[in-house]
């Protein structure tokens, strides 16, 4: 491993050769359509597929067949003009997003894909903005450029206030949108709108500028041939500062074989672009570290893509970034002390497992069978690299929340195996089980999410399960100090029970926990009951005492009791202290509490009155804005968790389905007090059931 690759590295013909591009971007945008033609051009397949039909590569599963969307990222392989493209086609859905940002981490340059019916949409915005960030190349493909009614020059315009003045036209639609006309090695030609010199001369105005050699040839001589402007080229796409644009109909296949060949001659192969970013160390003593694209050094691989298939078992899918992967290889999956062998290792061509050899630097394969693998796992052959890993991806929270449970009793631990494993897959998935309403909750980005998730479960692995909303997790506390006192007395023939506890109630600063204190003096409850005391209390605590929510916030001080020199036993101090608990609690003016989450809302502009305004009715606050990208306003707040029940339904209302939104546990404030007198009726009632 080194840190630092030198610029005049001969390049292996084999890296030289690969391009590695991610197509990302709304939902219809035609990504997967797109992918299909590229493929049918490069004669990978007979014919296109058709997402309508159900017969594309790329989208093979039952589910995504069923609904014409793609649900999951899925690779794809091609050969053109002697280069190895490795393609990876996303979905679109925001609910998706834990399956389309981990392909930026494969790839050195990230395609967004543009309907040019719709214009600029939010997930276009989002994936530009987090390809940016992992210093990718950015292409913009406008596709359906012949759908009816379409205004090319308007959205060009929108691209470039949208995105920057970076974005420009590499080639431009001719004849009635049925081909497109070459910018950058073509001076002149006929277009459908703007001229071909003029986006020609803005090209090459635009990359000489990263140059200042370049600079003064073009000022002297008035133009530069393109063909020499390979490496000012690259590292103006490398800094952002060209953004190229093409225009495709993936339908027709206008400008489908020119974007293979600007695929060829102008996109990064894996020592051009960016490197990834890798750390070495733990925390903020973490310090960077690159990766060197050559076959002959230590091997290091990342895994963007776990694959859970009930058959087959786990598959890795991985991107190596450096020295050479073959089956047979002996590597470690991060801090791991035990190797495992690479027994198989395949190129994935949408379902299909091609078997290959090697992979090289920029190759992206995968490897099946080894539960080790994990998303995020870095694999490598040198124990000195265990502490390397990729800066994390900044994902959105799940929030959309399902308490699940099996629909036949005793299936709870098949039920936790399965969710683990969909979880594995998708970044954006998370479960847990809540000790305080005893509840197995899934969370996702969206309620397509999880009923994506339910479906699967239903469809392959053939399990049923019941769902209802999650329960909100309140908590109680007290307002104010109180004693309590319980004697437990039985007797019912021989050995009887007795303890008697008194204890103090003082509340505690929000989110100070709690606390028990052993004030008793001159023996009265003896030494060796004191923990029964203490278990009786927390058990309370646990179980509450006005809502049946935990207790937190308090302070608990036991001063006295009395005890039998026969009859006391632990259970008669565990009772009693419980019980005494439960006195002082209700003399001590109890609150119940509920979690205020921060919340920031995404969504276009235009919505952001709406939004507010709902916030407003939902005991929320508005506490700023900002604006990520143009267009799109974030508004910050803090809100009720409970009020934000099924808020995504809400949000798509108020934003033709373009919002998003975020939370964050912020603290717990009391709640209003006819919620209080509703959560503690609700809770007798079911006390006395």
């Amino acid at each position: 491993m080194a840190d630092q690759q030198s610029p005049t590295s001969p390049v292996h013909p084999g890296i030289a050769a690969i391009r590695t591009l991610a197509l990302v971007g709304p939902a219809g945008a035609g990504k997967t359509s797109l992918a299909e033609a590229l493929l049918h051009r490069a004669g990978g397949i007979a014919a296109p597929g058709s997402v309508e039909r159900g017969n594309t590569v790329s989208d093979f599963d039952p589910l995504e067949k069923k609904l014409q969307h793609s649900l999951q990222s899925s690779l794809l392989h091609l050969r053109h003009a002697g280069l190895r493209l490795h393609l990876i086609d996303t979905p679109g859905a925001p609910d998706f997003v834990g399956q389309s940002l981990p392909a930026l981490e494969a790839v050195e340059t990230a395609v967004v894909v543009i309907n040019a019916q719709n214009g600029v949409e939010l997930m276009a915005s989002r994936m530009m903005e987090a390809a940016a960030q992992r210093g990718l190349t950015r292409l913009i493909v406008v596709n359906k450029i012949d759908a009816p009614g379409v205004d090319l020059p308007g959205l060009l315009a929108q691209l470039r206030e949208t995105f920057g003045r970076e974005c420009l036209p590499l080639n431009l639609p001719a004849q009635g949108a049925s081909r497109v006309q070459d910018c950058f090695y073509c001076r002149e030609g006929a277009t459908d709108f703007d001229s071909a010199a003029a986006a020609h001369q803005a090209l090459v105005e635009q990359v000489v500028e990263v140059d200042a050699a370049f600079v003064d040839r073009y000022l002297n001589e008035g133009d530069v041939d393109a063909s020499e402007l390979h490496a000012p080229l690259e590292q103006a796409l490398r800094e952002g500062h060209l953004i190229p644009v093409c225009f495709t109909s993936a339908r027709s296949g206008a400008g489908v074989a020119e974007l293979l060949d600007v695929i060829e001659r102008l996109l990064p192969n894996p020592v051009e672009g960016n490197p990834p970013q890798f750390l070495r160390g733990e925390g903020p003593d973490a310090l960077p570290l690159q990766a060197l694209p050559e076959p002959g050094a230590h091997v290091l691989a990342h895994v963007f893509k776990i694959v859970a298939d009930p058959y087959l078992g786990k598959m890795g899918v991985l991107r190596v970034h450096q020295g050479t992967l073959t089956r047979n290889s002996q590597l470690l999956v991060g801090h791991a002390r035990k190797p495992f062998r690479v027994g198989h290792l395949f190129m994935l061509q949408g379902r299909e497992h091609v078997e290959v050899d090697e992979a090289l630097p920029g190759d992206l394969c995968a490897i099946a069978k080894v539960e080790e693998l994990h998303y995020d796992a870095v694999l490598h052959d040198a124990p000195e690299d265990e502490h390397i890993h990729l800066a994390p991806l900044e994902f959105p929270v799940p929030v959309h929340g399902l308490a699940i449970s099996p629909a036949r009793h005793g299936d709870e631990q098949r039920l936790w195996e399965i969710l683990s494993r969909l979880v594995d897959e998708d970044p954006c998935l998370k479960v847990e089980h809540a000790a305080a309403t005893n509840e197995t909750l899934v969370y996702g980005l969206g309620e397509l999410h999880l009923r994506l998730l339910l479906e699967r479960l239903r469809e392959t692995y053939k399990f049923e399960v019941a769902t209802q909303p999650p329960r909100v997790a309140y908590r109680e506390t007290i307002s104010a100090p109180a004693e309590g006192h319980y004697r437990h007395k039985k007797q019912s023939g021989g050995a009887g029970q007795f303890g008697e506890v008194f204890l103090r109630v003082e509340p505690l600063a929000r989110g100070a926990g709690f606390e028990f204190v052993d004030a008793v003096k001159g023996g009265t409850i003896p030494g060796q009951f004191m923990p029964a005391v203490e278990k009786g209390v927390r058990q309370a605590c646990a179980a509450g005492v006005v809502s049946g929510h935990p207790l937190v916030d308090l302070r608990v001080t036991v001063f006295d009791g009395k005890h039998h020199s026969v009859d006391s036993k632990e259970i008669a101090f565990v009772t009693a202290g419980r019980k005494a608990l439960v006195a002082a609690v209700r003399e001590a003016r109890p609150l119940v509490l509920e979690p205020i989450v921060h919340v920031e809302i995404s969504a276009p502009a235009g919505a952001m009155g709406d939004i507010t305004g709902d916030l407003a009715s939902r005991r929320g606050q508005v506490n700023g804005t900002r604006s990520p990208v143009p267009g799109v306003i974030a508004v910050q707040g803090l809100a009720p968790l409970a009020e934000l029940a099924s808020y995504q339904n809400r949000l798509n209302a108020l934003t033709s389905g373009q919002g998003r939104y975020t939370l964050e546990l912020s603290h717990y404030e009391p709640v209003p007090p006819n919620t209080q007198a509703q959560l503690a009726g609700a809770y007798k009632l079911r006390d006395e059931e």
